[in-house]
């Protein structure tokens, strides 16, 4: 099928394969995948709004048994400087959160190889008694604290959802192919876990989000395996609220020799996201990789959401890049290109 015809397709809103977007990515320049995935986000949101978040990312520790080739973070086991964060850190950091006008935390670590499940229940209850949204916990910390207890994914997720678990990140998604996997992140959970976990979560009522790290060791047609995986789950639970890809970022990782992925790289990943994942409500700039201006072009591009004002970040961070932006700065981006900024919740209801 020519470019020609699969834009027409696009724009009379039918649904792309995996084959089709692959051609069109290929064939098609980024304006046009600008343009298309410009059509797809006024179709689906005709009013002229991009949405944001105040919430803070926690990260309760950042010893790992998982040693990802991608990440920069992790301290080993053995490490000395690797730390868990108390209950009164903690509380610090949800009370300086609150101050800024935040009522969501983002929860994540990593996959600790001592902490039992009652260490993240206790960490719930007290989290909760302040009063927020506790985004936290990503598929592969779950599995991982289903496979130290000896409980199955959906036990774990029942308990954590009793004492205070409201909503899921996508993290640890990566690149949802196997192959890729093994390669990055041998350790982790498999692409059908991960789906399966996700499902689990929305079966038990949560919203979860999803997310794509891509320009690592991936092909494109990795990446729209991730995408159709993403797709088909949506199709049969409705429980993602919105996708995030973002640009792997190279810099103190083991894969320090990759290139980065340059804005022109982003910006059509970023479309052809908008353009196939047709069920998915909702995309997400990725400011903290890419910069505020690049963000700002990406809501012609297929984004409507910012996401957050990301009060504390440490990841990505730790590979070098470390844009900050405040709720001013993020207002006035989005107001700059000519949408109405509106503060939201996670489920994407606006304050």
């Amino acid at each position: 099928m020519s470019v020609n015809l699969i834009s027409d397709k696009v724009l009379a809103g039918e649904r792309l394969t995996a084959a089709e977007s692959l051609e069109l990515l290929a064939g098609a320049d980024l304006m046009r995948l600008g343009l298309l995935a410009d059509a797809v986000r006024r179709r689906l949101h005709p009013e002229p709004v991009v949405t944001y978040i105040i919430d803070r990312n926690i990260n309760y520790t950042d010893i790992c048994i998982s040693a990802c080739k991608f990440c920069a973070f992790f301290k080993g086991p053995d490490d000395p400087a690797g730390s868990v964060l108390s209950l009164a850190e903690l509380g610090r950091k949800i009370e300086e959160t609150q101050v800024l006008g935040g009522n969501q935390i983002l929860l994540q670590g990593g996959l600790h190889p001592d902490k039992p499940l009652e260490f993240y229940e206790e960490m719930l209850r007290f989290i909760k008694g302040y009063g927020v949204h506790v985004h936290g916990f990503s598929p592969p910390e779950i599995h991982h604290f289903a496979q130290l207890a000896g409980l199955s994914p959906r036990e774990v997720l029942g308990r954590l959802q009793a004492v205070g678990l409201d909503s899921m990140p996508g993290g640890g998604a990566e690149i949802l192919s196997d192959r890729v996997r093994r390669e990055i992140a041998p350790r982790k959970c498999s692409a059908d876990e991960w789906i399966a976990i996700m499902a689990e979560a929305h079966q038990l009522g949560m919203r979860t989000t999803a997310t794509m790290m891509f320009g690592h060791l991936e092909t494109m047609a990795d990446r729209l395996e991730h995408l159709q995986r993403v797709r088909d789950l949506q199709d049969r639970t409705g429980g993602f609220t919105a996708f995030i890809p973002w640009p792997f970022q190279p810099d103190h990782t083991a894969l320090a020799g990759l290139a980065k992925t340059t804005a022109f790289g982003y910006l059509k990943m970023l479309a052809l996201s908008r353009i196939f994942l047709d069920n998915v409500a909702n995309i997400q700039a990725s400011w903290v990789t890419q910069g505020p201006k690049i963000a700002q072009i990406s809501l012609f591009f297929g984004a409507n959401d910012f996401g957050s004002t990301m009060i504390e970040e440490n990841v990505v961070a730790a590979a070098g890049v470390s844009f900050r932006l405040s709720e001013v700065e993020i207002r006035r981006l989005v107001e700059g290109a000519g949408y109405q900024a509106r503060r939201r919740r996670m489920d994407y209801t606006l304050y």
